[in-house]
């Protein structure tokens, strides 16, 4: 939980310096476990008819909101931190455009953030794990 704290409160919009591929997936894992939260109150809010239509009350439209509103918050951060993991790698954070390219980028950035960073200090700033 400390990771994703230090991302959201020390570097909430931080696309300077290098972050250490422990900081990112430990982000991620907490993210993700509370996007999976999220999303499981917010079908639970949702009911479903005997016609298997959706029927939604205020409690839906709530819990919708929220969700959208837990992106957005999670935006920058996660854009801003990914960018940092690119510097780890010694790349530029233009890099992560190419997750426009279908399929083949959202790939490659996933590989950029599985390498180690690079050892001592780059032209991004000093090692994080030292």
């Amino acid at each position: 939980m400390e990771w994703y704290l230090k991302v959201m409160r020390d570097n909430y919009a931080n696309f300077n310096g290098r972050a250490r591929r422990k900081e990112y997936w430990m982000y991620t894992l907490i993210l993700t476990v509370l996007l999976i939260a999220l999303m499981a109150i917010m079908f639970s809010a949702l009911s479903l008819s005997d016609e298997t239509r959706i029927e939604t009350g205020p409690s839906g439209y709530l819990t919708v909101l929220l969700l959208f509103v837990f992106l957005v918050v999670h935006f920058i951060p996660s854009l801003a931190l990914t960018v940092r993991r690119l510097h780890d790698t010694g790349k530029s954070g233009w890099w992560y455009l190419i997750v426009f390219v279908p399929y083949l980028g959202n790939f490659v950035i996933f590989i950029f953030t599985l390498i180690d960073g690079d050892e001592g200090e780059n032209k991004y700033g000093p090692n994080p794990k030292l």
